[in-house]
């Protein structure tokens, strides 16, 4: 009798299992939207090429001041709203470095690194030698695309 309990709790013990690792196994319904995809510039992985420009401080850096800085700093401002409303810039910001040799970085939604440069140059801070860009290629999640548009919902204050 003993031995009947012993073959039944297994064979019970058995189909649980079975039905614990089939309905693990069941895969949660796709999130994937073909349009969002798209729209971000996605491949099958949800991924993109980006190439990353970190901004370093440039040579002329000391040398520009007062009211001539201000207004070059105004147009790497302007420049960058402009690029991030083309598409062509996914996220930018300063660096916190305290010896002010690192001072940014662009993510440029671009494949290339000429075409990162293309972009670069027309920055104020880059043709006025206050900034100089190095460039780095970069596969990332194509969700970066979306952040301009909700910096734009938590942003309160523009610079």
């Amino acid at each position: 009798m003993k031995f009947y309990l012993f073959v039944a709790a297994l064979f019970l013990s058995q189909a649980v299992v079975a039905q614990t690792a089939a309905e693990t196994a069941k895969v949660a319904p796709s999130k994937f939207d073909a349009a969002l995809a798209k729209k971000v510039g996605a491949d099958e992985h949800g991924m993109r090429s980006y190439v990353l420009a970190i901004l370093k401080t440039g040579p002329n850096d000391a040398k520009v001041t007062g009211d001539a800085r201000k207004e070059i700093f105004k147009g790497h401002f302007a420049n960058m709203t402009r690029l991030a409303a083309e598409g062509k810039l996914a996220v930018a910001g300063p660096f916190n470095d305290p010896a002010k040799v690192y001072r940014g970085l662009f993510i440029f939604a671009v494949a290339t690194v000429e075409e990162a440069k293309a972009l670069a140059d027309t920055d104020p801070t880059v043709k006025a030698g206050v900034l100089v860009v190095e460039y780095v290629p970069w596969y990332g999640s194509a969700s970066l695309m979306l952040s301009n548009e909700f910096h734009e919902k938590v942003q309160a204050k523009s610079f």
